[in-house]
């Protein structure tokens, strides 16, 4: 096999090599001490054998992963006390937005009123053909692009399509950009829907974008570089909707460059991932990384199926044109509409040049939801002829629905929706039907609801860390968009918006990033991971019913595996009264409780020496939520025990006093001691054991089983609340 050049990271205890080489792409030295490099394979062998070079691994490509939501969060309120007031909205407080770039432009992004640019800030905005640093404002204070990575492994970036510089043509960015930070912009809406006022999380932060997607995808070693950048710059907070599959932590350029900013007093917050409702599909799962989970709001864009039976279902859709009348059309599955010689599979998934013209003009056509996008469907549709399209869900894709800003009218309806309509159409001689478009629609209950594509746990590299650590809004999110594409994306698709509604966990994830700017503009002295305690302990699990939270995909109760603390409560996390602070030598004791090589933990932390000599086990970490792992296999014990330790920082009153209570799985014991915390000043800190006795559970062999509780500690005003999760492991026997 002939060798072939990529781009590949090297971790190094000095620079030596970094003279040696020309196909050097970046140099890291803040969050993490290395460089990028072209080498080829043979090359990149010879690199790792040298002495000084710690470790080297491939380069990989990742994915990208509001009007209404500060509302939905309680931000906005009056009273004195509000998060926002006391933050004065998250001003000076710098967040850095790893994304597509942004278009600046965009209301969402002008400095009126606001002060000087903090003195500390070190960043700036690069002039680039395509982008002015004269855009740059009190408001945008910095701009970036990383490419070297991407063009090394893809060729030069195609300026044709896309701009070689920050500026965002894809939305993506713009759009969380704006979720975090965005100014207050009144009459926002997209093409008439959800129309209000439109801010950000923390309107008055200042923001800092670096782009690191392009095209294909964002490459580890530009991500790499720009937590590098970021952290150097000056940032507060780093928000990164991206990811992708989850290796050791010593392998993960996020995860390392998370670390180093986290070390540096940065808060990272990262999506979890839309590859739900499956379980072991979370991502970006480092402990040191707050991981955001997607769910809806009170909000919602009904578009309603009526068939000539007189049967109704409802669906969801941001179709802004004419609609189809008040008189029922002819309906038709797209399995029946193929051309000749197609499969009925691809037919149904309304795949391009799928669809007869003959069969489907002046119809309605039913696809099945998978493979291409859901606006290419309709886009694939309307090339054919058709009057409209409604998009069904797969019994794998469950009852969560997403609206499109469609091409011709169209709706998406849930799974057991979508088999109705084509039971209908198969034992009706003539089907017809019609979508009813009813705008905007507020106080929908229940909500929130763990969205169905939002990827769960377990943890795949660390059960003992529960992810996602908590859920934020992430389904029909507004936000600003950009000047070059249009709200669906399509290249025909020829409509241009300053606002888009688009889903997903990269939506969620700013929210948090923005709240942690609020939280860190009201409490300065906060570590992140005392900010993140306070996102998790204060949040609430019930929805706007008082009902525990819902999973959308089965309409079933949620678990901690899709929500991990539960949702997020912005106004609490303020004051929470108890926290669970880390440190850098905690992560590392976690480290090694993993057994990684002291090279491994060298490659995340370079100024690592030996590990302690007692190091318990992972789920030892000071934590803000309990999970562990009972291997069951060939045990023969009636009972399955684990202690787990914590200390707690009182952040309340000097003098308080608080009372655990503990909600516990049926058969599993669960002692806490002492169950009295007496706090005599402020950030005293109190240490508590938590003592877990299981028995064993029937279990398939290769299978997991899991349980779930809640413990919380109480004064009468705060309520400090973690999730337990316990798993049962029973492996396959080894064979003699």
């Amino acid at each position: 096999m002939a060798q072939t050049q990529q781009p590949v990271m090297r971790h190094t205890q000095s620079v030596f090599a970094v003279n040696e080489l020309d196909g050097i792409l970046h140099t890291y030295s803040t969050v993490f001490q290395g460089f990028a490099a072209r080498l080829t394979e043979a090359e990149a062998e010879a690199m790792r054998l040298r002495p000084g070079v710690m470790a080297a691994y491939p380069e990989q490509v990742r994915q990208l992963h509001t009007t209404h939501t500060p509302e939905f969060l309680g931000l906005n309120s009056s009273v004195a006390t509000d998060l926002t007031e006391e933050a004065k909205y998250g001003e000076d407080v710098i967040i850095g937005v790893l994304d597509t770039g942004v278009w600046p432009e965009r209301a969402s992004f002008l400095d009126h009123k606001m002060g000087p640019i903090p003195a500390r800030w070190l960043g700036g905005c690069a002039d680039e053909e395509s982008f002015s640093a004269s855009l740059c404002n009190r408001k945008l204070i910095g701009a970036k692009y990383f490419a070297k990575g991407y063009e090394a492994a893809t060729g030069p970036v195609n300026t044709t399509v896309e701009f070689k510089s920050a500026r965002d043509g894809e939305g993506h960015g713009t759009h969380t950009a704006s979720t975090a930070a965005g100014r207050m912009v009144s009459k926002a809406s997209l093409l008439g829907f959800a129309e209000g006022v439109a801010r950000g999380m923390a309107s008055k932060a200042r923001l800092a974008v670096y782009k690191v997607c392009w095209e294909s995808g964002c490459y580890d070693s530009d991500i790499l570089a720009a937590f590098d950048e970021a952290v150097a710059d000056g940032v507060d907070v780093i928000s990164l909707s991206v990811g992708g599959g989850v290796v050791p932590y010593y392998l993960d350029p996020i995860a390392i460059g998370a670390y180093g900013a986290m070390k540096k007093g940065v808060f990272v917050s990262c999506s979890a991932g839309n590859s739900g409702p499956g379980s072991l599909t979370v991502t970006n799962v480092a402990p040191w990384i707050t991981t955001v989970a997607a769910s809806t709001i009170d909000r919602s864009f009904p578009a309603t199926v009526t068939l000539s039976g007189g049967d109704e279902f409802q669906g969801t859709s941001l179709y802004s044109g004419p609609d189809l009348g008040d008189s029922l059309h002819p309906l038709i599955y797209a399995v029946n509409a193929s051309k000749a010689g197609v499969n009925a599979y691809s037919a149904s998934l309304c795949l391009d040049g799928t669809l007869d013209p003959a069969k489907v003009k002046g119809r309605i056509v039913l696809c099945d939801r998978g493979s291409n996008a859901r606006v290419a469907k309709g886009q694939v549709v309307k090339a054919a002829g058709a009057l409209g399209m409604i998009l069904a869900n797969l019994p794998v894709d469950g009852e969560g629905l997403v609206a499109d800003s469609h091409v011709l009218p169209a709706t998406a309806v849930g799974a057991k929706a979508g088999a109705k309509i084509k039971d209908y159409i198969l034992s009706t001689k003539s089907p017809k039907a019609n979508i009813l478009f009813r705008g905007t629609v507020y106080g929908v209950q229940p909500a929130p609801v763990i969205s169905s594509f939002s990827s769960r746990g377990p943890n795949p590299e660390t059960p003992e860390v529960l992810k996602p650590d908590i859920t934020a809004p992430g389904v029909n999110i507004l936000a600003a968009w950009t000047g070059a594409a249009a709200p669906t994306g399509l290249e025909g698709d020829n409509r241009t918006v300053e606002f888009n509604i688009i889903s997903g966990t990269s939506m969620s994830c700013p929210h948090i990033s923005g709240i942690a700017a609020l939280l860190k503009g009201a409490r300065p002295g906060w570590s992140p991971a005392m900010i993140k305690s306070a996102i998790m302990t204060s949040a609430y699990v019930v929805d706007n019913t008082g009902a525990p939270l819902a999973d959308e995909a089965t309409g079933n109760v949620s678990t901690p595996f899709a929500y991990g603390a539960g949702h997020v409560d912005p106004q609490r996390a303020m004051n929470p009264g108890l926290v669970y602070d880390l440190e850098v030598a905690d992560y590392i004791k976690f480290l090694c409780a993993l057994n990684y090589s002291q090279a491994a933990i060298r490659v995340i932390d370079p100024d690592v020496g030996a590990c302690p000599t007692k190091i318990g086990s992972p789920s030892e970490l000071n934590y803000p939520s309990f999970s562990t792992l009972f291997d069951q296999t060939g045990s023969s014990s009636a009972m399955l025990e684990t202690t787990f330790s914590r200390t707690v920082t009182n952040v309340g009153p000097a003098n308080s006093t608080y009372t655990v209570d503990v909600v516990g799985p049926k058969n599993v014991k669960i002692t806490v001691s002492p169950s009295i915390l007496e706090f005599t000043e402020e950030n005293q800190k109190l240490h508590y054991t938590m003592k877990v006795s299981a028995p064993p559970v029937k279990l398939p062999p290769g299978t997991i089983g899991s349980a779930f509780g809640f413990v919380a500690w109480t004064d009468g005003i705060h309520v400090v609340q973690s999730p337990i999760v316990i798993n049962w492991q029973e492996s396959f026997p080894t064979s003699l």
